[in-house]
């Protein structure tokens, strides 16, 4: 299989500019790029922190469109932590999250991966902030 630069993954969001505000803001995720494709619909997509536009996973927030997709915003995994978010400053970044008011589900601890805490994004999705060892 050939190797790709960049890996994109769908999150299902509410609103696209809450959940830019949300990512930009609060976890300073950049924004990638906010294009207009129908009235609407648009393509927005945010890249974590060091992770640039070519060489690391972005997130497309993908607004959902009916009921049913409405049904998973906050819950596109039963509960579960769904995503996982590496840093090589535990104590730095898991201090920002605090600093902007970010949900911490479960507080740090030591496991034999490395340094990890639980928050939830603004929908209630779980995310894992590692330090690996």
């Amino acid at each position: 299989m050939k190797a790709f630069p960049a890996t994109l993954f769908a999150l299902v969001v509410r609103d696209y500019d809450e959940a830019i505000q949300f990512y930009t803001k609060k976890l300073g995720f950049t924004l990638v790029e906010d294009t207009t494709l129908t009235p609407t619909k648009r393509w927005v997509v945010v890249s974590p922190p060091d992770s640039g536009s070519g060489g690391g996973c972005n997130v497309l927030l993908a607004k959902a469109a009916d009921d049913r997709q409405l049904a998973s915003v906050g819950n596109q995994t039963g509960g579960r932590v769904s995503f996982f978010l590496h840093t090589d400053n535990f104590l730095r970044d898991y201090q920002a999250l605090c600093d902007h008011e970010v949900e911490i589900v479960r507080k740090p601890s030591t496991e034999a991966y490395g340094t990890v805490a639980v928050f939830a994004d603004l929908y209630g999705n779980l995310w894992d902030l590692i330090e690996p060892r």
